[in-house]
């Protein structure tokens, strides 16, 4: 398939549709500058005031017309298809707009019922953003849908391909933003696809987000030639599609039309992968679609503030008007502002979203902020386990057996795998063998679906498999955080320690998640300490399998007693034998 700017004549969407596109759009992006300015006064009933404004203003508004014009077209698609859809908001502080389409299509009022569609919602939806004792500025755990913040940048197509391994019929729509592109994480990411099975997997739809600018600095992404940008995305593997628009004041309207015939025709693309993987004539690893999307930085913002430019600028990436509350001049801008998107045509006379604007939102579990996948304790099953002391080491006397913790606990994950052949995998940097669990290979393989040569038989590569080897430890923990998150099970096994770095904001959804599982991973120690492994809900934790007999001395003639408890000083599992010099000693 060749790359396009420009959808085929197929695809026409009617006026109808476009007005309905422009007003959900139009809506979110309202609701989200309400959301960064506003104290009170969220219909603009009467002018504004200084009082109406929050007195510290927090936020960022650069992405998110962006996000908000993404959302509204795949609420098109997802109704008219009947899509089973994911949504990952990768730019760094997009919240107001993932915010702002969970309270339009009704989700956000179903969770936080003091929140409703009426003017006294709105007000408490704008009050509550970054305010105290209100919620972030991204997409927190608390946000309906989300399951990635956008704050600790890079982990967005990780994270959606993670959601995506054993969904065969989930898209994972996931924006990945310009300034988010110029991360490592990132960069290793879009090398997922050489992981992904079409027939067992499901679909990541990229979204490259390209408004030009970061914090203080144009992007790399939006200052390379076009043409340099779609080799890059073909090198990756991608077929790309381009919709540009919005710039030097264009009708948005025309910027729906390209989107919404582009979209169809990739969505019409990945149908027919879908298909051919599903009858077995899908010909080597496909070219899955992706969308670069070039849009005004701010779209929509006062095109010029204090004679600076500031929509398509560096200068829209977080707040604006930081003075709007300060000036009278400012106040009134943000009034036309906020005006400028016509919200007496929006909302009707109580506050609701008028049917025009929710004319193309999904219904139930088919609303992107709604849907059970994003919200993975709804879906998880509890593992069948094999009983771990079944794998006990025979220590008949200190020192009498030689045995490596490891080689026995992939023996263990082996059995796992077998009992649970759907929602459970290991994630490891290149080094399953290395780490001695290459039992695991008796019942599965390592998931490969890049080129395949005949060498390769006796490293266990298969199209399909449980184990999934890449050398980035950022990577292996991308998928599996979306593993997780999304209802499943899994172990990352390194020898590294940095899994700290990100696992704290992983926890922090996992715990708003209906008891999603938590991350799981395995750094193994050297092999002088015989341990197995227990596995509670996703955490995996290690305790003594193997014990001394009571009648047994150290030749000291001191009883070995074992502590199986988290030592206060390491904050890990402990499965050593207790000595004066132990941290814990139990008995």
């Amino acid at each position: 398939m060749t790359d396009t700017t420009t959808a085929s004549a197929q695809h026409h969407p009617s006026e109808q549709t476009l007005d309905a596109l422009d007003a959900w759009w139009r809506a979110a992006n309202y609701l989200s500058v309400g959301q960064i300015y506003l104290l009170d006064n969220p219909l603009l009933r009467r002018p504004l005031s200084r009082d109406d404004i929050k007195p510290r203003l927090l936020g960022h508004w650069g992405t998110t017309p962006g996000l908000n014009f993404v959302y509204a077209h795949l609420n098109r698609a997802i109704r008219e298809r009947d899509l089973n859809t994911l949504f990952v908001a990768g730019p760094g502080h997009g919240g107001p707009g993932v915010v702002a389409s969970a309270y339009l299509d009704g989700t956000y009022s179903e969770l936080y019922s003091a929140i409703d569609r009426s003017e006294d919602g709105l007000r408490r939806l704008f009050r509550q953003f970054s305010f105290p004792g209100g919620i972030p500025s991204h997409a927190a755990p608390q946000t309906p849908g989300s399951i990635h913040e956008g704050g600790e940048l890079g982990y967005a197509l990780s994270h959606a391909y993670g959601a995506a391994f054993d969904n065969p019929d989930l898209l994972v729509a996931a924006v990945v933003g310009d300034g988010e592109a110029e991360t490592g994480p990132l960069a290793t990411a879009w090398h997922s696809n050489k992981f992904l099975n079409p027939a067992q997997d499901g679909v990541v739809l990229q979204i490259l987000h390209l408004n030009g600018y970061k914090i203080a600095n144009p992007t790399v992404l939006a200052r390379i030639p076009e043409s340099e940008l779609l080799d890059l995305m073909r090198g990756y593997g991608y077929a790309p599609y381009v919709v540009s628009g919005g710039f030097d004041g264009e009708d948005p309207r025309a910027v729906h039309r390209r989107m919404a015939a582009t979209l169809d025709e990739i969505l019409d693309r990945i149908a027919e992968i879908k298909r051919a993987a599903a009858d077995g004539s899908l010909d080597g690893r496909p070219a899955w679609p992706m969308l670069i999307l070039r849009t005004p930085k701010g779209w929509t913002c006062p095109a010029e503030i204090d004679g600076h430019p500031t929509e398509n600028n560096w200068r829209s990436h977080q707040v604006p008007l930081a003075n709007a509350r300060d000036t009278e001049e400012h106040t009134r801008l943000l009034e036309r502002w906020l005006q400028s998107y016509r919200p007496e045509e929006l909302f009707d006379e109580d506050g609701r979203p008028v049917e025009l604007v929710t004319a193309l939102a999904p219904e139930g579990d088919r609303r992107m902020s709604a849907n059970p996948v994003a919200n993975g304790g709804l879906l998880r099953r509890d593992l069948r386990l094999p009983d771990f002391r079944d794998y006990a080491v025979d220590v008949p006397s200190p020192g009498e057996t030689v045995a490596e913790a490891t080689r026995v606990l992939g023996e263990w994950f082996r059995d796992v795998m077998a009992e649970n052949p759907h929602d459970f995998r290991l994630f490891a940097p290149d080094e399953l063998a290395s780490n001695r669990l290459q039992a695991v290979y008796d019942t599965t393989r390592k998931q490969w679906n890049a080129e395949y040569l005949p060498i390769d038989d006796d490293n266990h590569l298969a199209p399909t498999g449980r184990a999934m080897e890449v050398l980035s430890e950022h990577q292996c923990q991308g998928w599996l955080e979306g593993y997780l998150l999304t209802g499943r099970h899994g172990v990352f096994t390194s020898y590294e320690a940095f899994i700290h770095i990100v696992d704290s904001m992983f926890n922090q959804h996992a715990k708003w998640l209906k008891s999603a599982a938590e991350v799981s991973w395995r750094r193994p120690s050297r092999p002088s300490t015989t341990c197995s492994a227990r596995t509670s809900g996703g955490r995996t934790t290690t305790a003594p399998p193997t014990r001394t007999p009571a009648s047994s001395t150290t030749s000291s003639t001191r009883r070995r007693t074992w502590c199986a408890s988290t030592c206060p000083s390491t904050r890990t599992r402990c499965c050593r034998p207790t000595t004066t010099a132990c941290a814990r000693s139990t008995t």
